[in-house]
């Protein structure tokens, strides 16, 4: 803005990127963990958490636990408004040893040293160190482990945003709304992923390929990769392109679900393929001139050819050369045509490599001056 009146003496500023998707889901969680724990004491660590569902049952195996002397209790209640585990069951009088985690305020609450902290394998008679007092004990059946995380099958809370699609400048105007979708087949797993099977399986969602992205063009998954795939981040053309010289998110995931690229190597690897639907096309419905798609094209896989209008009118049109396309959603991003474009990039299941584009050879300078 200042460069248009002028003022040159600003520089430019990239602005961190984010994913508008999992920032809602964080957001969500945040929420709900707060509110659980500020209502609920420890209930999403005793119901969602995988840690706390993990160590449940190691603690049922534990030598020293926390009992409910049944003769000495007067089930007060006091134990049991206190506990933030909620394992305590005062009309009961038993206590999950699941859920427990031996925070000991139980003990310091009782009025009636019933709590006890005792072998699980105790004698017949033990000494209360608060009281010096004989106590007689019984073995007291362990109540059942709860269901196994039931809330993990509501899965992650997804806030798409929408984004717009910024068009290239001196594009022509679409006259009216394209009618023929794409057909996408397959999602598009980062370049150095090999295949959507081993990305899925081994990428943990950490988005560090997002946050990285220098063009923004990972952006996290909803349901493109199924449910066990959510979150995991996809290649969307809708922000910007997959530079070609580009293989920050190759060197910086931490998991190995992208593998390192040479910049070479990069150049040929194929994570898609550009389909062109001619009827969705300005060049068809308009009669008129574009050539976005091509400009964009680092391979020139896109490349324009001759094409006759009905009335008469050279023009040209795109055609595509799958054998040298690499998927990089130039041609994608730079298509004008709404809602449907009319070139896009179907994602490979397992990646390829593409062909060597050929290179033209510059001309050689003569050495003549201008004639101006």
């Amino acid at each position: 803005m200042a460069g248009a009146i002028g003022v040159h003496a600003f520089y430019r500023v990239q602005w961190p990127a984010y994913a508008p998707v999992s920032l809602g889901v964080s957001m969500v969680t945040l929420v709900t963990v707060g509110w659980m724990s500020a209502r609920h004491g420890r209930l999403y660590c005793n119901t969602l958490c995988p840690v706390g569902t993990l160590l449940g049952p190691i603690s049922k195996f534990s030598l020293v636990k926390i009992r409910i002397d049944k003769e000495a209790c007067r089930s007060c209640g006091r134990c049991e408004h206190l506990c933030k585990a909620g394992c305590i069951d005062v009309k009961t009088k038993t206590v999950d040893t699941d859920r427990c985690v031996s925070c000991f305020n139980c003990l310091s609450v009782c009025p009636d040293q019933a709590m006890v902290y005792q072998y699980d394998f105790q004698p017949r008679f033990q000494i209360n160190t608060q009281s010096g007092q004989k106590i007689r004990h019984r073995k007291e059946s362990v109540r059942s482990r709860r269901n196994f995380v039931l809330a993990l099958a509501a899965g992650s809370f997804g806030l798409a945003a929408a984004r717009g699609h910024a068009a290239p400048e001196m594009l022509p105007v679409q006259a009216r709304p394209t009618t023929i979708p794409e057909k996408k087949t397959s999602p598009l797993s980062p370049p150095g992923s090999v295949s959507i099977a081993r990305y899925n399986a081994i990428c943990t969602a950490c988005h560090l390929c997002v946050s990285a992205c220098p063009s923004r063009v990972l952006v996290p998954s909803v349901f493109s990769f199924g449910l066990s795939g959510m979150m995991q981040p996809q290649m969307d053309f809708d922000a910007g392109h997959c530079n070609y010289d580009c293989t920050v998110c190759s060197n910086i995931c931490p998991s190995g679900a992208i593998l390192p690229l040479t910049v070479e190597k990069k150049r040929l690897t194929q994570v898609g393929v550009a389909k062109f639907i001619k009827e969705n096309c300005v060049v068809y419905t308009d009669n008129t001139n574009c050539g976005a798609c091509s400009e964009h094209c680092p391979t020139k896989a896109v490349h324009m050819v001759p094409y006759l209008n009905a009335a008469g009118r050279k023009l040209v049109i795109p055609e595509v050369d799958e054998n040298i396309c690499v998927g990089c959603g130039g041609c994608e991003h730079a298509c004008p045509t709404k809602p449907f474009r009319a070139i896009y990039v179907d994602g490979n299941i397992e990646h390829k490599t593409a062909r060597k584009p050929k290179e033209k050879k510059m001309e050689k300078d003569t050495g003549d001056d201008f004639p101006f």
